[in-house]
């Protein structure tokens, strides 16, 4: 049974030649550089720093060699630019509080500010307000709450919605050129498309944006789906609009 078919196979809620794995093809099955810099150390593969393409968690890419040593069944679609609003490309070496020698996007730039938090930039802007923060000694970057004063005869949906709207030609090509990648895997593929979750968290603070507006607090993001629900009805109308009119845009790429 093929990677692929193993995933359907289970997905159709029957039952594999075995459980089908993934570590790495999303997000929310990634892995962090330490792990990966240890499971490439315990299989003995080439040594060589691993990626950072989700800076906010500090996920690695799995590299096709560990990819094989573990026997992962799904490749995945990853994105054209991460939580902070960069592109994966042009790495440099970058040294973890741990003393892990990993790469990072050229526009992973950091500081330290006076109480020891390494600081991280939306864009890799040094101009702008920092969004993230890691602790000494930590592993992974905070959001940074920068929620301007709340004017309430003022608050517009716009100014929540100023990430959303038609994907780019520069995002079709970077689908066009993953999909072609992954199927070429042999690898049940999965892609996630930015802009399809309505009200997810971990964007409401938009850590991507210079200056971000209207509501990006979480906290007072939670208030006001019981407090401004029209307000936040108005966001999730035009978010819904712009990803439907997103996805009719994919298909062609997928076939």
């Amino acid at each position: 049974m093929s990677s692929k078919q193993r995933v359907l196979t289970a997905l159709d809620h029957r039952e594999p030649d075995r459980i089908p794995v993934d570590f790495g093809a999303t997000a929310v099955t990634g892995i962090h550089v330490s792990c990966l810099a240890g499971l490439r150390e315990r299989f003995g593969l080439e040594k060589r720093p691993v990626k950072v393409h989700e800076p906010h968690q500090m996920l690695g890419w799995v590299d096709e060699d560990l990819k094989q040593a573990l026997g992962l069944d799904v490749e995945g679609l990853l994105p054209r630019k991460n939580a902070y609003g960069f592109a994966n490309q042009n790495w440099k070496p970058w040294r973890t509080w741990q003393g892990l020698e990993v790469l990072v996007p050229g526009n992973f730039n950091t500081t330290l500010d006076a109480e020891g938090y390494t600081l991280m930039y939306p864009e890799g802007d040094l101009t702008a307000a920092p969004s993230g923060k890691m602790p000494q000694d930590g592993y992974f970057f905070d959001t940074i709450i920068r929620q301007a004063p709340i004017q309430e005869d003022k608050l517009d949906p716009e100014d929540n919605l100023e990430e959303f709207g038609p994907i780019s030609e520069e995002d079709l090509a970077h689908i066009r050129a993953e999909v072609e990648r992954a199927a070429a895997t042999g690898r049940a593929v999965i892609a996630k498309f930015s802009g399809m979750g309505l009200g997810d968290i971990a964007a409401v603070p938009a850590p991507f944006l210079k200056r971000p507006r209207g509501i990006r607090d979480i906290a007072e993001w939670y208030v006001s789906t019981r407090t401004r629900r029209d307000y936040i009805h108005a966001i999730f109308s035009k978010q819904t609009q712009f990803a439907l009119a997103n996805l009719a845009r994919i298909p062609d790429l997928l076939t």
